[in-house]
């Protein structure tokens, strides 16, 4: 289905700040009235820009773009900073209304140069989201996220919540259109939850709205439908006609992903009708392209070609590459299916032109540098501020020692006056005071270098947090082989011993929870040996029944750790929960140490694992002999209905209550 998730960002945004507005929002009347009287001075400046931003947001857009650039000539007359950057603000805004990008991008350019110049820093998360908003819009993704995290670090520095809700939901997005769902649910939700602390209706029924695209995304249905009648409402509320012409959108898409053509229709009709209304060419384009797509799966073949034709236009003359590409692919099936081959070839050609550039690996690359970057100037910022106050506490110590110092002297010189054997008595005094000086800063020093290497220990590990979560599959990849799963993972210290695989194989999936000896950084290592393990035996060497595999993952272990020498360095292993589902032959294997809990018909049954481990050098190498160690291999029927669970033992080893037993 063709994602909408972009459209419903901007609403939002536009509200988040009243940045550069110079006085009250008076009604167009009396806005008239008062520039009767001005003079032309920077109070005229100021009336005209806010006239400006009256006829924008009634869409009487020449209007609008006339009482700008009149605000703009007169401002840059009178070199009032202030004003220029508001004229090209509110007629940055009235482009957009009309979706001219380009224009709209060249006045909000203009806009937070100067802005950036007076350091206003309230003005910045609106120029710079919006600016991130329609690259967006463009599909330049890499591009809007660097202005999407700009515009979060302003926000937060100011404290702008509603800024902050609604920037968010925009970086929600830039991973979205890039596929990585789990990093837009987790931008969504955060959203969500600060529109709701903030009872903000704008960043409210987008990040409701927005979750809703992610599961319908992932198939979930039901919650893709109670997440989209909750936007909707939301935005019925607001009375915003373009959110609300995206809720029944992306409702139809709910009925339209589960083949309910009629109810799908139905919604889309309501969705065009109100962004007609509303006059959001983008969100019209969308919805006539949803329509074309529709009418296309029920053989209604010329008003497919109708829509998808109009929804191109529109997309071209507005620049939405995303949106253009999706129906160029929609026309080329549509040719494609009545034998138009010629044209169908022309659009799926321009189609996968448009894909390639937007979704290059190389723009994925980016986001994650951008996003990376960002955090790391946090991190150099706080660091930073700390090192300033610590400066500072140093410095203030520094001049006290001082008035000490000449306080002891001015003292010793008058007890040299009146005393010579008491002056004799304050220099041993001194003397000592100087060594234990000397022994706390060496010990002040010292402290300082233990917490440098501490800092540096922990920063090296975060970043091996990455390498070993990009070895995990997506939970929505396993998804795609078992639509009902689901994976929780919650690591006790910043990397795991604990990891989870899965693989589908010669038509078998195989899935395991591993339990790797020690915790935290050991254990990573051995979890970054055991991955790749099996990646080898199961996807190299196609093995899948389940005891083999561990024999083979057992012997691999005592190869890669040296465990069969005598005086091994290492005795590490991992026990391991491990099926190789078989819907072919209707059965589930299973093999491991920890053991595999079936529930069916009410009850649940529990299949032990071996009682050795998989590697282990030492005495249990001598005792169990790698090469002669087998694995039992239970078989178990699949039952409609059945239910399968695999976990390590950290799940269960949990303490907690008030009597602190195990979970």
């Amino acid at each position: 289905m063709k994602k909408l998730i972009f459209l419903i960002t901007l609403n939002a945004l536009f509200l988040i700040t009243d940045s550069f507005s110079f006085g009250q929002n008076r009604t167009i009347d009396s806005l008239l009235t008062l520039l009767t009287a001005d003079k032309p001075d920077t109070n005229k400046v100021n009336h005209l820009n806010n006239l400006c931003r009256e006829y924008g947001n009634i869409r009487k857009i020449d209007t609008a773009l006339r009482t700008g650039n009149e605000a703009l000539a007169l401002a840059q007359k009178l070199n009032f900073k202030k004003g220029i950057a508001s004229s090209y603000q509110e007629m940055g805004t009235a482009y957009l209304y009309q979706t001219n990008y380009n224009k709209a991008l060249e006045n909000w350019h203009e806009a937070l140069k100067i802005v950036e110049e007076l350091k206003n820093k309230r003005a910045m998360p609106f120029l710079l989201g919006n600016i991130g908003f329609v690259y967006n819009n463009q599909g330049n993704y890499p591009k809007a996220l660097d202005y999407h995290l700009k515009a979060l670090k302003v926000a937060e520095e100011i404290g702008n919540k509603r800024g902050i809700a609604s920037i968010l939901s925009n970086i929600g997005e830039a991973y979205f259109n890039q596929a990585d769902y789990r990093k837009s649910l987790d931008y969504f939700f955060k959203s969500l939850k600060i529109a709701e602390k903030i009872g903000n209706q704008y960043n409210l029924s987008t990040a409701l709205c927005n979750i809703g695209e992610v599961y319908l995304i992932q198939k979930n249905y039901p919650k893709a439908c109670d997440y989209y009648l909750k936007g909707l409402k939301a935005a019925q509320e607001l009375g915003d006609k373009n959110i609300i012409a995206i809720a029944f959108s992306m409702l139809g898409g709910v009925f339209d992903e589960q083949k309910d053509y009629s109810k799908a229709l139905d919604y889309y009709f309501k969705a065009l009708n109100m962004a007609e209304k509303g006059g959001d060419k983008n969100i019209i384009a969308n919805t006539q392209s949803f329509i074309g797509s529709l009418y296309l799966k029920i053989g209604k073949f010329k008003e497919s070609e109708q829509y998808l034709k109009s929804a191109i236009a529109m997309d071209d003359s507005i620049g939405a590459s995303d949106g253009l590409r999706q129906t160029e692919k929609s026309l080329s099936e549509l040719y494609d299916t009545i034998g138009r081959y010629k044209e169908a070839l022309i659009f799926y050609k321009k189609s996968i032109a448009l894909k390639d550039s937007i979704y290059s690996q190389e723009n994925k690359k980016q986001l994650i540098r951008k996003e990376m970057n960002f955090e790391f100037d946090k991190k150099e910022a706080a660091t930073k501020a700390e090192h300033d106050k610590e400066m500072a506490v140093a410095e203030a110590e520094k001049k006290k020692q001082q008035i000490v110092i000449w306080s002891v002297i001015g003292g010793l010189f008058l007890v040299i006056v009146f005393a010579g054997f008491v002056y004799r008595s304050l220099r041993i005094t001194r003397k000592q005071k100087s060594i234990i000086e000397l022994q706390k800063n060496e010990v002040d020093k010292q402290k300082e270098i233990v917490e440098k290497q501490k800092e540096k220990i922990v920063e090296s590990i975060t970043y091996s947090q990455r390498i070993q979560q990009s070895i995990l599959m997506e939970e929505s990849e396993v998804q795609n082989y078992l639509p009902e799963c689901f994976i929780y993972f919650q690591p006790k210290d910043i990397v795991s011993g604990d990891f989870y695989w899965c693989s589908k194989t010669d038509d078998k999936i195989i899935i395991a929870a591993v339990d790797c000896t020690g915790h935290g950084v050991p254990g990573a290592f051995m979890s970054m040996i055991g991955n790749t393990l099996l990646n080898q035996i199961v996807n190299e060497k196609h093995i899948t029944k389940p005891s083999e595999i561990l024999h083979y993952l057992n012997l691999g272990v005592y190869e890669a750790l040296h465990q069969k020498k005598d005086g091994a360095l290492s005795d590490d292993g991992m026990d391991i929960a491990l099926c190789t589902i078989d819907y072919k032959n209707n059965e589930i294997q299973y093999a491991g140490q920890n053991p595999l809990y079936i529930l069916s018909d009410g009850k649940i049954e529990v299949i032990k694992g071996d009682i050795y481990s998989i590697g282990g050098g030492g005495m249990i190498a001598k005792i169990h002999d790698p090469l002669k160690k087998v694995f039992a291999n239970h078989v178990i029927p699949i039952k409609k209905g059945m239910s399968i669970y695999l976990s390590t033992d950290g799940y269960m080893d949990q303490f907690g209550g008030s009597d602190r037993k195990k979970y």
